[in-house]
C-alpha cells in the first residue's frame, strides 16, 4: 500500500450513504481483517439500492464491472457505502458504489473499495423487463 492510500480523506459531502453498518468480530479472517465476501455483499446491496428506485421494482446483479479494494476494513470501523446511478440502459442500470471507513475516534475517514456493478430490471418470473423512463 502506498502513503496515499492510507491518508485519510473526508466523507463525501451533500450525499447521505445509502448504507452504514459496523462490522462484527464473527466477519473477520484469519489475519483479523474483515472478510473480502463480506465487503462485496455489502457492496451487493448498497449499489441494489438505487437500482431498484431507478427501476421501481425487482433488480438482479448481472456484472461485476470493477472492484478495488484499497484499504482493509477493520472490527469496529463505521462503514459507509456511497452509490450513484452511471448509467441506464433499456433494462440495465449501471452503479459506481464507494466505501468509506471511520475509525480511531475520534474518527480518521479513510477510503476502502469501490466498485462498479451492473442490475438488471426484472419481472415476476425473474426476465429482463424494461426500465420504465421517468
Amino acid at each position: 500500500m502506498t502513503a496515499d492510500m492510507n491518508a485519510a480523506v473526508e466523507l463525501p459531502k451533500n450525499k447521505e450513504p445509502v448504507l452504514r453498518v459496523m462490522p462484527m468480530p464473527s466477519d473477520v479472517n484469519s489475519t483479523g481483517d474483515i472478510f473480502g465476501g463480506w465487503i462485496m455483499a455489502q457492496v451487493d446491496i448498497a449499489g441494489g439500492i438505487p437500482a431498484f428506485r431507478v427501476a421501481r421494482g425487482r433488480v438482479a446483479t448481472v456484472a461485476v464491472n470493477s472492484f478495488v479494494f484499497r484499504q482493509p476494513v477493520l472490527v469496529g470501523d463505521l462503514v459507509s457505502f456511497y452509490a450513484d446511478v452511471v448509467r441506464v440502459g433499456r433494462t440495465s442500470i449501471t452503479v459506481a458504489v464507494e466505501v468509506f471507513a471511520q475509525r480511531d475516534m475520534p474518527q480518521r475517514v479513510v477510503k476502502v473499495t469501490e466498485a462498479t456493478l451492473t442490475y438488471v430490471a426484472v419481472d415476476a418470473e425473474r426476465r429482463p423487463r424494461p426500465v420504465s423512463p421517468d
